[in-house]
């Protein structure tokens, strides 16, 4: 569980426990004088659940945590509980051991071996005059119905990155990618999805590259999502089935950036060819970027910080080619081979800055390079870079020449 998560369920048990406490411990000074009596002891757990309204059951236990009372609910009384060894539950694993001036515990969440619902246990200990141990007050709470702070927890703002099917990683490098319909029109797309989160009120979206489909959340309708494929993706004028929007007060990612984000997606997507994207997600509200890789890797980070990582953060230099002389060498793939870990940083924006001087030297030296390229010769222009900035580079320009492919660039 997140250290997050951790302290939002440590304050609600906080609360838990102010609220319980007081109650349980005034009710276990009353029961002590009845402790031998079981008649007694239920006609009095009847009257004292009316002033526990969120309680689900009540009980008395021995010392040894067998069961003296009935267990009385709002609703009956079950006198066939009367005896129940109730020791290794766990909501009496604390209680057996001496701790001074500790008489309550509010156990941790189980599964009720009744209803089978997440339940919670507030355990009392029963104290006779002499401060010796008479036996246990416990008092069962269905956590549905229990009273807690209306806060939520808050997303750690931190990168996070969750290892996916142990199966996918093994067989890494005996994939390789295959080009998706969304592959081929991927700036179209974008234009596309830039466009509905600018002003057509979308705030989340997850890209699915392999499968090209795209899962969008609206503003207006926040709790359904709703599916384009590529032939809705294919037509601007799917931007006329949504209404127009401003952006949306609480968006946090800059609108500038949207397309900044989607270039970067396409660049994780293309520069290799093992190690890639298979799908991205942004949310405008929160801001956070999620990303999923052929690895099965998961990742979540906040925007800004995943548009100040270039691809050598995703992928280390050359780090398909590092992994398979390596596994090469062992005879096999190793399961954590595709952990993406940080690298040195680079500014993507620099190879766009590269792309626009390359595009404008004309159509002929721009198909030179990419011959030289797909003969694996490095051209002067690019020699200074990294494979994967290269291969980066390489599929851009095949892009930006496919555009012109028959009609302005024949050659």
């Amino acid at each position: 569980m997140d250290s997050t998560v951790k302290q939002s369920v440590r304050q609600q048990r906080k609360f838990l426990t102010q609220h319980l406490k007081g109650k349980l411990s005034h009710l276990a000074k009353t029961l002590a004088p009845l402790i031998n009596d079981p008649d007694l002891l239920n006609d009095h757990l009847v009257k004292a659940i009316s002033d526990l309204p969120y309680c689900k059951y009540i009980y008395v236990l021995d010392a040894s945590a067998k069961q003296l009372s009935a267990t009385v609910s709002h609703a009956n009384v079950k006198l066939e509980d009367i005896g129940r060894d109730r020791s290794l539950r766990p909501y009496m694993k604390n209680m057996f051991v001496p701790r001074h001036g500790i008489d309550f515990e509010l156990s941790g969440s189980y599964i009720s071996s009744n209803k089978k619902r997440p339940s919670i246990t507030g355990v009392q200990l029963i104290r006779g005059e002499e401060n010796e141990r008479l036996g246990f007050l416990g008092v069962d709470y269905d956590l549905r119905e229990l009273p807690r702070e209306e806060n939520f927890y808050e997303e750690p703002r931190t990168w996070r990155q969750i290892k996916g099917d142990p199966a996918i990683r093994s067989g890494l490098f005996m994939q390789q990618r295959a080009e998706s319909q969304m592959d081929t029109r991927i700036d179209d797309i974008m234009s596309i999805l830039e466009e509905l989160m600018l002003e057509n009120g979308v705030h989340h979206c997850q890209i699915h590259y392999s499968s090209s489909r795209v899962t969008i959340w609206h503003v207006d309708d926040p709790y359904t999502y709703r599916i384009l494929t590529m032939d809705e993706l294919s037509d601007s004028e799917i931007c006329l089935a949504y209404p127009k929007r401003p952006y949306f007060e609480r968006n946090i990612v800059p609108r500038e950036d949207i397309m900044k984000i989607f270039k970067q997606f396409s660049a994780l997507r293309f520069a290799d060819e093992t190690v890639y994207l298979r799908s991205g997600s942004l949310n405008l509200v929160n801001g956070f970027i999620g990303l999923n890789f052929s690895c099965d890797g998961t990742h979540y980070l906040t925007f800004d910080d995943f548009l100040s990582r270039g691809l050598d953060f995703w992928f280390g230099e050359s780090l398909s080619e590092n992994l398979s002389e390596k596994d090469s060498e062992a005879g096999k793939t190793s399961p954590d081979s595709c952990e993406i870990k940080p690298a040195k940083r680079i500014d993507l924006s620099h190879l766009d800055e590269i792309l626009e001087d390359i595009a404008q030297r004309g159509c002929l030296e721009v198909n030179q390079i990419i011959n030289l390229l797909d003969a694996g010769t490095v051209p002067p222009p690019l020699d200074s870079l990294s494979k994967t900035d290269r291969d980066y580079i390489h599929n851009e320009l095949k892009s930006i020449m496919a555009v012109y492919e028959g009609k302005i660039c024949s050659l």
